[in-house]
């Protein structure tokens, strides 16, 4: 007999894959960047490219706070991202090895990034995720050669135009 089919759309769905759940903190298999204090929550399936966008975004200004394993906690309307103390200032570049990183002990999470939903829309309509109660901007993976700077920018500047 086999188990329940894996959600495709986890964050539609305000689902959060939680590893270790204690009354202060979550640690999910994620990715986390940071651009002047926003961070930029990368998540998705295994072997899905998280640690190669953080690493697109560090060659791109983005300081490493986590990869592979990031802790969330609630910081009163928002939540902060760290790294697990064992993990921290290191980064995994897939067929290179493990890569020290300049590195931010925190960062508040603005964007939440699914590398494991392709995003259709040319001009998607603003989604969120909900992510330990706290709703944040959802954007699904592009193929786009921008996608990388997208972000980056989405981090400095925030919202983008509304026509």
């Amino acid at each position: 007999m086999s188990g329940p089919a894996a959600d495709p759309h986890p964050f539609d769905r305000n689902w959060t894959v939680p590893v270790v759940t204690t009354e202060q903190s979550s640690m999910i298999h994620a990715s986390c960047v940071s651009v002047h204090g926003h961070g930029a929550l990368i998540v998705g399936p295994s072997s899905s490219g998280k640690s190669s966008l953080a690493l697109q975004l560090i060659a791109f200004g983005a300081d490493l706070v986590s990869d592979d394993q990031t802790i969330l906690a609630h910081d009163g309307g928002s939540i902060k991202a760290s790294a697990p103390r064992a993990t921290s200032g290191i980064i995994e570049a897939r067929g290179v090895g493990l890569l020290r990183a300049d590195v931010v002990e925190t960062a508040v999470l603005r964007l939440v990034v699914d590398l494991g939903t392709s995003e259709r829309d040319r001009l998607p309509s603003p989604r969120t995720a909900n992510l330990l109660g706290i709703s944040l901007r959802l954007f699904h993976n592009s193929d786009s050669a921008a996608f990388a700077a997208a972000i980056l920018q989405y981090l400095k500047v925030g919202e983008e135009c509304v026509p």
